[in-house]
């Protein structure tokens, strides 16, 4: 198959590498999909030669060699300084990530972080076609350890002018959320993010309990902490949400992460929503989305 009809992508973790090689028309088909550790702990440079022997290992397999690479990464390329910056794989901060990779493996590389990834695999060949024919913008949601957000317009990820297109999980919601990492006070993040809602429980019943627990004993309606930090999780989700669709006004928003699993966000969440959003009613799609773990990698190849 001609060089130019395969898209490659790979999707940069903390614990794993992965590698994927798609063929570019509709149905994609995966042509080869591989991974390997990233061995963060063993630094900067380590972490270029991996994804480079990678990529080698991907030539060998499928016979030919990539134009140009997508790559998923945690955290994001500053656009005006050329920097990596807020990823959670910190040696990577304050590097040339993108200049030094495409050294190494001598083409062009497109940057996204993870969010991004989500969003345009969803867009593309996940849940959204399943639902829409044509899906102007899609924002794609990742409500986990941490909240985040893509953006995708006219099947193309939209980044900014400083790199952190999509970064939903770090505007002000309330102050009751608390100090964040990234030092502001209040964040989205701090308030509807997994570790977040368990930490509000604990506050209320001085005990640990992992989300999925508390949110089956909400089900249950035997434990009034665990209903009220529901609650917590669907009013200031439909607070949050609501500015997205007011701005952006998406086609459909894609709900992921651990968070995402709560099936409470496509009811109750919704309606939450629609108290606060600027219209006499909300026709945005909410949906679950379909790749499961493929989306980063998949969402990669699609940059």
């Amino acid at each position: 198959m001609p060089q130019n009809e395969l898209l490659w992508g790979i999707d940069l973790g903390g614990t794993k590498i992965e590698g994927v090689v798609l063929t570019s028309q509709a149905p994609h088909k995966v042509l080869c999909r591989l991974r390997v550790p990233t061995e963060k702990q063993k630094g900067y440079d380590h972490i270029i030669n991996r994804i480079a022997e990678l990529i080698d290992t991907m030539k060998k397999e499928t016979g030919a060699a990539p134009r140009r690479i997508g790559i998923g990464t945690p955290g994001n390329l500053d656009p005006n300084t050329g920097l990596h910056k807020n990823s959670n794989t910190t040696s990577l901060n304050g590097r040339p990530f993108k200049q030094d990779l495409e050294k190494k493996i001598g083409v062009p590389v497109s940057l996204a972080n993870d969010a991004n990834c989500f969003a345009i695999a969803e867009a593309k060949m996940g849940v959204v076609p399943d639902h829409l024919d044509k899906a102007e913008v899609v924002f794609g949601v990742i409500m986990g350890t941490g909240v985040g957000g893509g953006v995708v317009i006219n099947e193309k990820v939209i980044n900014g002018r400083q790199g952190i297109g999509g970064e939903w999980g770090h505007n002000f919601l309330c102050e009751s959320g608390g100090m964040c990492y990234c030092g502001k006070v209040g964040c989205i993040e701090t308030v509807i993010s997994g570790p977040a809602l368990e930490r509000y429980y604990q506050s209320l019943t001085q005990t640990n309990k992992k989300l999925k627990e508390i949110y089956q004993l909400h089900l249950a309606g035997t434990d009034p902490a665990a209903s009220d930090t529901m609650r917590r999780l669907i009013e200031y989700f439909g607070r949050a949400i609501a500015s997205i669709i007011n701005v952006l006004d998406p086609d459909a928003i894609v709900l992921g992460g651990g968070v995402g699993n709560i099936d409470l966000l496509y009811t109750e969440g919704v309606e939450s929503a629609k108290k606060h959003v600027f219209n006499t009613r909300l026709d945005t799609l909410f949906l679950k989305p379909k790749l499961g773990d493929s989306a980063g990698v998949f969402g990669a190849a699609f940059l």
